[in-house]
């Protein structure tokens, strides 16, 4: 019990260093570069904490076992909005800016359709996860020329909004090495957290499902989720924001992509995944728009009903295999009535934040 006990400490430990120091490396590249935290999060950041996601979903294509990248992805995807945007806002409400409504957003939103499309004959082929990778090439490309070509005025704006460059990350080099060192602190981070929370909880007799369904479930999503937490209090909302929807769209487009070719014969999909999950997931991005668009702010309000949601959706996944009774009963009570109010305050929301603009 000492042993796992202090690999949780040591995973803590290198995940709050790690998140900082990726926070910290990424927005001072971003001014040296000229190109917006915004777009940094989108790519550098997202790709970087999707890392891990990117790991397992290799490893079980080459093992022979490519329908895990599937449970993978779309979890982490579920996670991401519903568990790290949630807590990020509760640490401080975050600004969303105008390129993720108009742009970002909806093409999460479109992705994750394409996915959805692609799962209906239960198996996501070679050529879909070609399409899927150069969907990613595509998306970097225009991200960054579009970054680049930002007026004068918005580029002094941001560049006023940053914290001035001293030690390693005045230099181009030591920005790239604070960068890297938070990737990898952040690898060693999860890693142990994992395998010590594991480990105690096989220790008190918890069954393998619930350690999947919890603790492995968000232990490859910690990453973004110490990122986004981090970059909110330090009031990087931009990145805190893009390392959400940029890991989504790179889950997809670019681990899902990469194991669908890896694998010979593309990747099985589980037909309790196309009936629940994915369209779970496509649902919990679609929320995202008009969340994003009332008032371009995810207040803390907001944070805690994402939480909520992902404290039910990991609740039905484990009634479901414990009580099925009990899970139609828990699924009548949100078709119902959880999710009709949701529906109404968010669009009730949107349509107050249109009047006042007016």
């Amino acid at each position: 019990m000492i042993w796992p006990t202090c690999m949780i400490v040591l995973g803590l430990v290198a995940l709050v260093f790690g998140g900082e120091l990726l926070v910290r490396g990424a927005s001072l590249l971003a001014l040296s570069l000229r190109i917006s935290p915004l777009v940094i999060g989108l790519t550098v950041v997202a790709f970087g904490t999707s890392a891990p996601e990117l790991g397992v979903s290799l490893q079980a294509a080459m093992s022979g076992s490519a329908d895990v990248a599937v449970g993978n992805v779309v979890g982490s995807n579920i996670c991401n909005v519903l568990l790290i945007l949630g807590l990020a806002a509760l640490a401080a409400p975050l600004i969303v800016s105008s390129q993720l409504i108009r742009f970002d957003v909806p093409l999460m939103i479109g992705v994750s359709l394409l996915l959805w499309w692609f799962s209906y004959d239960l198996v996501v082929t070679r050529t879909e996860g070609m399409l899927l990778f150069a969907g990613l090439l595509g998306y970097i490309a225009f991200t960054v020329i579009k970054s680049r070509q930002e007026t004068r005025a918005s580029e002094q704006e941001f560049a006023s909004e940053m914290p001035a460059a001293k030690g390693l990350g005045a230099t181009r080099f030591g920005q790239l090495v604070l960068l890297v060192g938070g990737l990898i602190l952040l690898g060693f981070g999860s890693n142990w957290l994992v395998s010590g929370a594991v480990s105690i909880a096989k220790m008190l007799g918890v069954s393998e499902l619930i350690i999947g369904l919890t603790v492995v479930a968000v232990g490859t999503s910690l990453p973004e989720l110490v990122t986004s937490v981090v970059a909110s209090i330090r009031g990087e909302r931009d990145i805190a924001v893009g390392n959400v929807v940029g890991s989504n769209l790179f889950n997809i487009l670019c681990v899902l992509g990469l194991t669908a070719i890896v694998s010979p014969t593309g990747i099985p999909i589980a037909p309790a995944a196309l009936a629940f999950d994915i369209p779970v997931m496509v649902a919990v991005a679609a929320i995202c728009l008009p969340i994003f668009f009332a008032g371009s702010l995810i207040t803390r309000t907001e944070g805690a009903l994402l939480l909520f949601y992902y404290v039910c959706y990991n609740g039905f996944i484990i009634s479901a295999e414990i009580n099925p009774a009990l899970n139609n009963q828990l699924s009548r009570i949100l078709g119902t009535i959880v999710l009709p109010l949701t529906v109404a305050t968010v669009i009730g929301s949107a349509l107050w934040s249109c009047r006042k603009k007016r």
